[in-house]
């Protein structure tokens, strides 16, 4: 497109670009669809998973539900306790491993480590073919 009444040739888009709230607000809006999906099909399985085991024998699945005589912990009861302690050592663990790339990297903000990394990892071309023909890479032989 040109300018109207530019004359002079030179193409100039008439889009603006997007300013630093709008792109921050698609990013916001892309982590909550993000976050909504992956809670949505992580309860899918595990309600799934569930039935199925509830479905396939019931009297073990009601044993395990409740505390006996013989176990004074329930198997959902164990489970969670399991479930918070893997979760809090994930969380630990992915922040540890963070803070020492971190500090190994000798950066003090997120520009520093996007420019540190950026100099370190090649650069990921941006042409429309793809390098990995999927449909031949997929289909049956």
């Amino acid at each position: 497109m040109e300018a109207a009444g530019a004359g002079t040739g030179v193409a100039v888009s008439r889009q603006e670009a997007p300013k630093p709230s709008d792109d921050r607000l698609f990013l916001v809006k892309g982590g909550i669809f993000l976050g909504t999906v992956a809670a949505a099909g992580m309860l899918a399985g595990f309600v799934t998973t569930l039935s199925l085991a509830k479905k396939k024998s019931p009297e073990w699945f009601n044993k395990g539900s409740m505390a006996t005589a013989a176990l004074s912990e329930s198997g959902s009861a164990l489970a969670l306790r399991a479930l918070g302690w893997g979760s809090l050592y994930a969380w630990c663990g992915v922040g540890v491993i963070s803070f020492a790339v971190w500090k190994a990297l000798g950066v003090h903000s997120m520009k520093d480590f996007r420019s540190k990394m950026q100099s370190v990892f090649p650069t990921i071309p941006k042409n429309s073919k793809s390098a990995v023909e999927w449909e031949e890479a997929l289909k049956s032989k």
